[in-house]
């Protein structure tokens, strides 16, 4: 560790240690430690797919303070690898040790009023919202937006989890009784006809670099991540924007690392931001053999304070995402590797998760190609993807 004129730099064989165990978690430390670090964890679940590759791993609840005082004191600079982190604890650590993300955006990312308004304060579009506090309050909402639109929890949603699409002002009461028993703020936003979704990852150091990745496509199946292609299939103009749309954001927000943007775009060239993620991100997965850094080096150089790493594209990829339904179908292919197009290599990345679920994300593939629609079409005749 040294001090410099633009901040505090924590050089390899420090320690890093990471609220949160899991794949994320993983992927960062399996970067980190080809860098020279070492890394601990705190995490519920033992043997996480972060403790299986780290040095240290505490097994407490995330809202433990006394264990979070013990990574504290194992670690000369603690990040975190998922939002929901307890932002009370992350800010008894910054005086426990340096976290050099603060608390501040874990306080506004948790919270989808509070990152709206963030968003707009940066200049940025959003969907028009209205914060809901009663029934009656949704109906008239409704009325103003139209059908379809999206009520959403203000908190603890993720993967299409704590929302409902209302379809009809016949479903304002179930819609607004069941979101409501998760006891936050509701919001509703205008449905957005986009083309497409896309996502771009910018990273921020601490001596104010600034570095995104090239914007990725998503597409996503029952509100899931199945894949992200890039180059994004879209005008180059609108993915530049994009792009210059993820920097505005990581430095009105006073980012530190990585922040990953969502955004609807539409037929007509227009963008909206659809959520913020102050972390690693499943959409820049790619990242990992398609750049020249990948977002999990990048973040760890971002909340080390050295200089951020190339971002470039250096071959057209898709990644596909691996849920448990996925995973024997994956092993009995791998046996083989069969039926791959020429001019597509496979990067198989799994987390050592313990029980393949369905839906849960267990690991994902990377595509590296000549040619996004042959590995596009490989995946959808692959029975990896049909089970």
């Amino acid at each position: 560790m040294r001090n410099g004129q633009s901040g505090k730099v924590i050089l390899p064989g420090s320690t890093i240690g990471v609220l949160g165990g899991g794949q994320l978690g993983r992927m960062l430390a399996l970067a980190g430690r080809a860098m020279g670090y070492r890394f601990a964890t705190l995490d519920p679940t033992p043997d996480s797919p972060l403790g299986q590759v780290a040095d240290e791993q505490i097994v407490a609840p995330y809202h433990d303070a006394e264990a979070a005082k013990k990574l504290a004191e194992s670690s000369d600079v603690i990040t975190y690898e998922f939002e929901n982190v307890d932002a009370g604890v992350a800010n008894m650590l910054m005086s426990e040790s340096y976290v050099p993300q603060g608390s501040e955006l874990l306080y506004t990312t948790q919270h989808r009023l509070r990152e709206k308004r963030a968003i707009e304060a940066a200049g940025v579009k959003v969907a028009p919202y209205r914060e809901i506090g009663s029934e009656a309050e949704l109906r008239e909402a409704v009325r103003e937006f139209g059908t379809p639109c999206v009520l959403k929890t203000a908190t603890g949603g993720y993967d299409g989890k704590g929302q409902w699409v209302i379809r009809s002002e016949d479903e304002v009461q179930e819609a607004y009784e069941t979101l409501s028993r998760a006891k936050t703020e509701l919001v509703l936003e205008q449905f957005i006809r986009f083309d497409k979704e896309i996502s771009v990852i910018a990273a921020r150091s601490p001596r104010g670099e600034v570095k995104v990745f090239p914007a990725a496509e998503n597409v996503h199946v029952d509100n899931i991540l199945h894949l992200s292609i890039v180059p994004a299939r879209a005008d180059g103009e609108v993915l530049a924007q994009a792009e210059r749309m993820a920097v505005r954001i990581a430095e009105t927000l006073q980012v530190i690392g990585l922040i990953a943007v969502e955004m609807f775009l539409t037929r007509d060239g227009e963008l909206f931001v659809n959520e913020l993620a102050p972390r690693p991100h499943n959409s820049g997965h790619y990242t990992m053999e398609a750049c020249r850094t990948s977002q999990f080096e990048q973040h760890v150089r971002a909340i080390c304070n050295l200089p951020l790493g190339p971002g470039e594209l250096l071959t057209p990829v898709v990644m596909a995402n691996i849920l448990g339904e996925h995973v024997a179908p994956l092993l009995e292919w791998m046996a083989d590797e069969s039926g791959l197009p020429e001019g597509v290599a496979a990067k198989v990345h799994l987390y050592g998760k313990h029980e393949a679920k369905t839906k849960r994300k267990m690991g994902h593939v990377n595509l590296l190609t000549d040619d996004v629609d042959k590995a596009i079409g490989w995946v959808e005749q692959s029975p990896i993807w049909r089970s």
